[in-house]
């Protein structure tokens, strides 16, 4: 455990009690300090008073090859005693959206020709703008503590060029806490250079989607001083944000976007020129023909880096993301794991949102004392409590040891020629489907499981007679054959059973919670969330794809032939669900998923071997 550090570099006073002393004429004004009391800062410093600044970091890096190195633009709120000689640890927001975005075209998924090529549909410049939750100044700054947005390389008031991922960003992004330790230089917007000689050097960084994944890129570079981070729903391969298994996979609620049309709606800097063809190159190299696996991937892969971590990582994921899905986290937790990296980890039932908008106490408690500890120093006990938050149901929460949890096994349930989803295989003759391509949804071929549907194959278990938990990344192993345009091999897990269940949306439930001091167009208050549930007979638990060239490697695509059966294992996003007693768990194979997948013509017959095809389930203890 890291110890607290006193003396000249920060002042810390416990609040104890403080003998009578005599008066003494012309004592000198106490020096400004941090207070601690019941092991966490104290609002002891005004919002209202708070001094501002912007600056201008220079980047080691020329992303738009105009001969100059690009800089980052911060801007910085701090306690007004930090010109007083306070000095204060920051927390960071980097993010390529302050500045807003554009509307930008995504390609079309409906593929009639060869290529996968083409523009269609736009995205509104107001899905992302704002979305983020900015009660640090309200909250964090009056206990002590410096909060400042950093704009993205590419975007707002920085330059050089946005390339979603790319290491000229995640230099970007390091190049903050550079500046905030000493290590890099820095200008006022007049050019006026400046350091940070109020900061301690210790930094924090936090932040949802993009946001999120920013502080994932910093730490990866393994950088100094860059001491916690809290990653919300953030990316840790691009790779299997936009791609799956060798297939070209959408973000959920955003099919035919890709890193191009990303990179066009965060460029948002000054000059819209100079980075066009940095964009035109990007849309070249990704590669939504054959959607393999590449170097230009592999540049945006950070779980690899892990190892390089040096900051605390609290993830924080939505167990009903299908935009940054569960991947993301796991994967980046996993590999944390491995490098031996202090971490956290709350899974919760909303999609791609923050916990901070319905369980605000418990959330600012856990990432204040997160924040004391690792910036300051303090013994809060933050990393003696269980280490991993689940919410099971809208607003049940749980605490584990750890996740996965330890005791989880690997169930094989075996898709058989009568229909049933069991742990004794029965083989017979292939079973065949037609894929429906770009005419019905996942949702659609999912409903009714007992109604015969050409379009579909599904695998149920028995009525459950006891809860089964799946805590981990289900795989699918099938037997099986293609004919016909579409490559793609999905899998639904789904639970059927007649239930009330959430849908991952919240709403507003009109009550005020304040959080912080408020100042003028500020009131440091929120409206708290609860989750939106609905009454269905079945709900899709996870899915997963394959691109059947990619059966091998997703860095190599390979011909199918027509009709020949070969042997395909894949993984579904991984996932933390309770199937109640009384439903079943259910197996639905399909090729086309409208919501995700390209849209093949429809035609593509898909046929699966029964009885060594295979579902390996994650079953953790209840």
């Amino acid at each position: 455990m890291r110890q607290r550090t006193l003396g000249a570099v920060l002042a810390i006073t416990a609040v104890t009690a403080v003998p009578a002393v005599s008066a003494h004429p012309a004592q000198a004004a106490p020096s400004p300090h941090v207070t601690v009391s019941g092991g966490e800062t104290q609002p002891v410093f005004s919002r209202a008073d708070a001094i501002t600044q912007t600056v201008n970091i220079e980047v080691p890096v020329d992303s738009d090859h105009d001969g100059v190195r690009d800089r980052v633009q911060m801007r910085i709120m701090r306690p007004k005693e930090t010109d007083q000689g306070l000095k204060v640890p920051t927390i960071v927001e980097p993010s390529p959206y302050w500045a807003g975005g554009n509307d930008v075209p995504n390609h079309d998924v409906d593929i009639d020709g060869l290529s996968a090529r083409g523009l269609r549909q736009n995205r509104s410049a107001d899905v992302l703008a704002g979305a983020f939750p900015g009660y640090y100044d309200n909250y964090f700054l009056p206990r002590g503590y410096a909060v400042a947005d950093l704009d993205s390389l590419g975007t707002g008031g920085s330059t050089g060029c946005p390339t979603s991922g790319a290491r000229n960003e995640q230099a970007g992004a390091r190049a903050a806490v550079d500046w905030l330790t000493g290590r890099a230089r820095g200008w006022a917007p007049d050019g006026t250079p400046v350091k940070a000689t109020w900061s301690t050097g210790n930094v924090g960084m936090i932040g949802q989607s993009y946001d999120g994944t920013l502080p994932n890129m910093a730490a990866a570079t393994g950088v100094p001083g860059l001491k916690a981070i809290v990653p919300i729903a953030g990316i840790s391969s691009w790779y299997d944000y936009y791609r799956a298994n060798g297939g070209v996979v959408a973000p959920g609620g955003f099919q035919g976007e890709d890193l191009d049309v990303l990179a066009k709606y965060v460029y948002t800097r000054a000059d819209r020129e100079i980075c066009k063809q940095v964009i035109a190159d990007i849309e070249a190299r990704q590669d939504r023909d054959t959607g393999d696996y590449s170097r230009f991937w592999d540049e945006r892969n950070y779980v690899q880096d892990a190892r390089k971590v040096r900051a605390a990582v609290f993830v924080v994921h939505g167990l009903n993301d299908w935009n940054v899905k569960t991947k993301q986290s796991v994967e980046w937790w996993n590999a944390l794991a491995r490098a031996g990296v202090p971490r956290k980890l709350w899974l919760h039932q909303a999609n791609h949102n923050t916990p901070f908008r319905w369980r605000i106490e418990e959330w600012l408690r856990q990432t204040h004392h997160w924040f004391d500890h690792w910036l300051y120093g303090i013994d809060n006990g933050i990393m003696q409590e269980p280490r991993v938050d689940i919410e099971r149901a809208p607003g049940q929460w749980e605490q584990h040891a750890d996740w996965p949890e330890p005791g989880t096994r690997t169930v094989d349930l075996h898709l058989n020629a009568s229909g049933d989803l069991a742990a004794r295989p029965q083989s017979g003759a292939a079973q065949s489907m037609v894929d429906a391509g770009r005419t019905r949804t996942a949702e659609q071929l999912a409903a009714d499981p007992a109604a015969s549907d050409p379009n579909r194959l599904i695998y149920l278990t028995p009525e459950l007679t006891k809860p089964v938990r799946v805590g981990g990344t289900p795989r699918i192993s099938l037997r099986a054959s293609l004919d016909g345009r579409s490559p793609y091999l999905t899998a639904l897990l789904v639970d059927y059973g007649t239930d009330t269940r959430p849908t991952g949306a919240v709403a507003s439930t009109g009550e005020q919670v304040c959080y912080g001091e408020g100042v003028p167009g500020d009131d440091g208050c929120t409206t708290r969330t609860a989750h939106v549930t609905e009454t269905k007979p079945f709900k899709i638990v996870t899915r997963g794809w394959l691109d059947a060239r990619n059966r091998h490697d997703p860095a190599r695509t390979e011909p199918v032939k027509a009709g020949k059966m070969y042997d395909f294992t894949w993984d579904l996003q991984p996932n933390d669900y309770v199937f109640k007693a009384g439903h079943r768990l259910g197996v639905v194979v399909l090729s086309t998923d409208y919501d995700y997948t390209l849209r093949y013509p429809a035609g593509t017959r898909l046929s699966v071997r029964p009885g060594v095809s295979t579902l390996h389930l994650p079953v953790a203890p209840r």
